[in-house]
């Protein structure tokens, strides 16, 4: 059996919450993150087997109301990084070539970031998730230059024509002094 997570954000805190809970009750799933994140969105991930991770999302979705959601996903077979990304706990050692993924929306992010991670030979740094940055999500990653080219490629791709990527970057050389500002 594979392993997923699957991720729900709504537009609203309350039915955020009562979609947590529907979540939980409909699946053997674990509950990897539950909380409201600006601008007064709320978002539930959950991970379990597919078929678990599927049926929570369903149902939280239904009780949350598709007119409140605000993206989601099911994704089976996360890329290991990405959680490391996810809590910040990536060590930085250096960067060669820093790459920049900009959405919309978490769910989209995350996406952007499983995707790059897969494409290439590239270290995620880190997935930000729309504390203080306006309901916005940043996905950064390092490595040399036509791998994160590659990775920023890919993970923009999957996600623009959901209309949730807002911007990418590719930096070949940043300045030393630009990694302390970042992490």
């Amino acid at each position: 059996m594979k392993r997923a997570i699957g991720l729900l954000e709504l537009k609203n805190i309350t039915k955020g919450i009562l979609a947590a809970d529907a979540m939980l009750k409909a699946a053997n799933v674990e509950l990897i993150l539950s909380q409201p994140l600006c601008p007064g969105k709320y978002v539930v991930m959950v991970g379990g087997d597919v078929g678990a991770v599927q049926s929570a999302v369903r149902s939280g979705k239904s009780v949350g109301g598709t007119e409140n959601v605000v993206d989601e996903f099911v994704l089976p077979n996360i890329h290991a990084d990405v959680f490391q990304a996810l809590s910040g706990c990536t060590e930085v050692k250096a960067i060669k070539s820093l790459g920049i993924i900009e959405s919309y929306s978490v769910a989209s992010a995350i996406v952007a970031a499983d995707t790059a991670a897969k494409a290439a030979n590239v270290q995620l740094l880190e997935v930000r998730l729309a504390r203080g940055m306006g309901g916005k999500a940043v996905v950064s990653m390092t490595g040399e230059v036509g791998a994160v080219t590659a990775a920023v490629k890919a993970g923009s791709n999957v996600i623009k024509d959901s209309g949730f990527l807002v911007d990418q970057l590719v930096i070949p050389a940043p300045h030393h002094s630009l990694h302390q500002s970042l992490f």
